[in-house]
């Protein structure tokens, strides 16, 4: 079976209504614990859509026969932008100057476990190495019950580097992290 072709399109306002469908679904909130009301949306997505902060959110959209849809979304940004995650894992990892981190979901339950996570990861690295000359690396962090998201880091490329407590996005996960790597090639 070939493999699953991801495209990247900025998120927009129009899509914060598909958004807080995808973050109230049980398989999204449980890792990403993130608050779904129109009005929760607009707070936290509303900047990065109107370009007012320096984070990128993405749709990321599958090619397949009857045309393309949207799947899941994606976050990417350079480390430094944001000094407090910086600091929260300096206790335990050095975080270069010129690295920016991602994170990701898959809005329906019906398109995990098909290897959508590593071909969308894949497509924002592409993106990142394309359109991102200083971007010298991407460090993500997962928390360590997340095995589905740290897999799919590994299936597209990365290698774990570091492991170290961080307040985890879901207040009943430990804060026990892993954290992943992949150098630009």
């Amino acid at each position: 079976m070939p493999a699953p072709t991801i495209t990247l399109r900025r998120l927009t306002t129009e899509n914060f209504g598909l958004l807080a469908g995808w973050l109230a679904r049980p398989h999204v909130y449980r890792w990403w614990h993130h608050e779904f009301s129109p009005e929760a949306v607009d707070r936290d997505f509303g900047p990065s859509a109107r370009g007012e902060e320096p984070n990128e959110d993405f749709l990321a959209l599958l090619s397949e026969e009857i045309g393309t849809r949207p799947i899941g979304l994606i976050q990417r940004s350079f480390w430094h932008d944001y000094p407090e995650y910086v600091e929260e894992i300096a206790h335990f990892l050095t975080i270069p100057k010129d690295a920016v981190t991602v994170d990701y979901l898959i809005g329906e339950i019906a398109d995990t476990g098909r290897g959508l996570g590593p071909a969308m990861i894949r497509a924002v690295l592409a993106d990142t190495w394309a359109t991102l000359p200083r971007a010298e690396c991407v460090i993500v962090p997962v928390a360590l019950g997340n095995r589905a998201s740290w897999r799919a880091l590994e299936k597209a490329g990365f290698t774990r580097i570091a492991e170290g407590d961080l307040v985890p996005d879901n207040p009943i996960d430990p804060p026990e992290h892993v954290v992943y790597r992949l150098d630009r090639p």
